[in-house]
């Protein structure tokens, strides 16, 4: 993938000057307002970043405190501005901007970061846009997974897969009149059928995952991807914040990360079953307290991630809530630092 930092090159000796300027009028801020807050993270240093469990959060811990609506915090966000801005937009295609702006709200810098926070404990990667070609066989008896959200074809642990919804998009984005599996499956040259709702791929793995894997750069794959992203997991975590009347990108990527990793409804550990025992209120913060405490329960219990990947996993999401990073603007740098922990 190609790098999209924009980052300006300087001299040694220019790059000392502003280190030494930052440093002035860093020591002339907090003359003004009062001492640096501590608590968030280490510096660079080769420092582990401590992330806050979300079952120690509570109602005593004064950047959660209840009653207060879950905005960005001027202060927190400032603190991991050093980092050079990344060019967020250049990692969706216009028309998937639009779509995800009129249908989601948030923009292409909010959906990047989320992507990042998604794709860490998935594939321990925070550069998502290299995994549209991925697949890989599951040894779970689930099939196949494909792409930036997982897609599986199913097998016997997974009767209900999203896999046939991507290829349909796929035939769909590539202007079939009537969209099908099989239509896209011959488009793409795949020996497969569908059985009781089952993707069956008759081609060896190597060949079929060669097929999806050279598909990584192509358009259409990609608009399908979001498309059946979104149909299948991200409208109901949408749905479900604004019916509580929370907006936060925070939130509604906390929603889509739960969905695509547990299940969007059905059993009890799914966000559905989740989201029901995360109580009523109708203050942002005290609700998601709540609703990270009772994942990080279950997120790594029925092979849903490897102890202790899945209770990181929400402590990125809290972690952000505490410190007030809620739009995930201006959080290229804090985003850097909650997926700094090692996958086992």
């Amino acid at each position: 993938m190609m790098n999209t930092t924009t980052d300006k090159k300087s001299t040694p000796k220019g790059r000392f000057t502003a280190i030494l300027l930052s440093f002035a009028l860093l020591g002339s801020i907090a003359a003004f307002s009062g001492p640096v807050q501590t608590k968030v993270y280490a510096d660079d240093e080769g420092i582990q970043t401590e992330i806050q469990d979300p079952a120690e959060i509570g109602n005593d811990d004064p950047d959660i405190e209840a009653g207060e609506a879950l905005t960005p915090a001027d202060n927190d966000v400032s603190s991991y501005e050093f980092a050079a801005a990344e060019d967020h937009d250049s990692k969706f295609s216009p028309a998937t901007l639009q779509f995800l702006k009129a249908n989601t709200s948030l923009d292409g810098e909010q959906w990047d970061n989320i992507m990042k926070l998604v794709n860490k404990p998935e594939q321990d990667n925070l550069n998502w846009t290299e995994f549209y070609g991925y697949c890989e066989r599951l040894p779970d008896k689930r099939g196949f997974t494909i792409g930036i959200f997982g897609a599986t074809t199913g097998g016997p642990n997974d009767e209900g897969p999203d896999g046939p919804d991507l290829f349909k998009e796929y035939d769909r984005a590539k202007g079939a009149s009537n969209p099908s599996v099989e239509g896209a499956l011959k488009r793409l040259g795949i020996n497969g059928k569908m059985q009781n709702g089952i993707l069956i791929i008759s081609d060896s793995d190597s060949k079929f995952i060669k097929k999806i894997n050279g598909l990584q750069n192509d358009s259409a794959w990609r608009e399908a991807m979001w498309r059946t992203f979104y149909n299948v997991y991200i409208q109901y975590s949408v749905e479900q914040a604004r019916k509580r009347g929370f907006n936060s990108a925070l939130t509604i990527g906390s929603f889509v990360d739960t969905a695509l990793n547990q299940g969007a409804t059905g059993d009890s550990n799914t966000l559905e079953g989740l989201l029901s025992r995360s109580g009523s209120s109708k203050d942002e913060k005290t609700f998601m307290t709540k609703f990270y405490a009772e994942r990080t329960k279950v997120v790594d219990t029925h092979d849903y991630n490897t102890p202790p990947n899945g209770k990181n996993r929400v402590k990125q999401w809290s972690t952000l809530m505490s410190m007030g990073i809620t739009d995930l603007k201006n959080a290229d740098a804090a985003i850097k630092k909650v997926t700094n922990w090692e996958m086992k």
